[in-house]
């Protein structure tokens, strides 16, 4: 139910901003609403409360956000709280988020290595990414993972790139253990 909520009025709202030309203006409210809704657990304890009425919560938005942020979001938001859907708003944004990165081709990749990475390898990998790929910019986020041992694990999407020595280690014992029953089965 709440990935339904998200992508409904996540592609309302995207649908919005593109026919109105406000992307990038409606990107940089949704971001600053996101991170006010996730900085501010008071404001989300009150829209949670169950003896707070609706139309106390929506007026509370409205004292809030009124003059902050376009009419149009805070339209979106008010509709989410009046149809009972305030904890989904977070994720209506990422949806919202994702879309108009898809739109402006804005890829996010997650790099995971054994090591951390310089700003030389680091910038190394991105200009490698955006030449095998459509996108046109990237948004980065490396972790490191010493258990990969050597080599690193990119993730794009629902894509994965695994060249983990740990990844080709556990290959390479499946492999030996097949021949190992192979080997097992032929003998007398």
């Amino acid at each position: 139910m709440a990935k339904l909520v998200s992508k409904t009025y996540g592609d309302a709202l995207f649908e919005l901003a593109v026919e109105s030309g406000q992307v990038d203006e409606l990107l940089s409210e949704v971001k600053d609403v996101s991170d006010v809704l996730k900085y501010n657990g008071e404001l989300t304890k009150l829209m949670n409360h169950p003896k707070i009425v609706k139309e106390e919560k929506i007026e509370f938005l409205e004292t809030v956000f009124k003059g902050r942020i376009s009419n149009e979001l805070l339209g979106l938001m008010r509709m989410l709280t009046g149809k009972n859907h305030f904890n989904e708003m977070e994720s209506v944004f990422a949806y919202f988020i994702e879309q108009v990165k898809e739109y402006k081709n804005i890829g996010t990749a997650f790099v995971t290595s054994a090591l951390p990475l310089n700003a030389a390898q680091k910038e190394q990998v991105e200009n490698k990414l955006l030449d095998t790929t459509k996108y046109v910019s990237f948004e980065m986020h490396y972790d490191v993972e010493p258990g990969l041992i050597g080599g690193m694990i990119i993730r794009i999407g629902d894509r994965v790139v695994d060249s983990s020595i740990r990844t080709k280690l556990l290959s390479l014992s499946r492999e030996l253990s097949k021949i190992q029953l192979k080997a097992g089965e032929c003998a007398p």
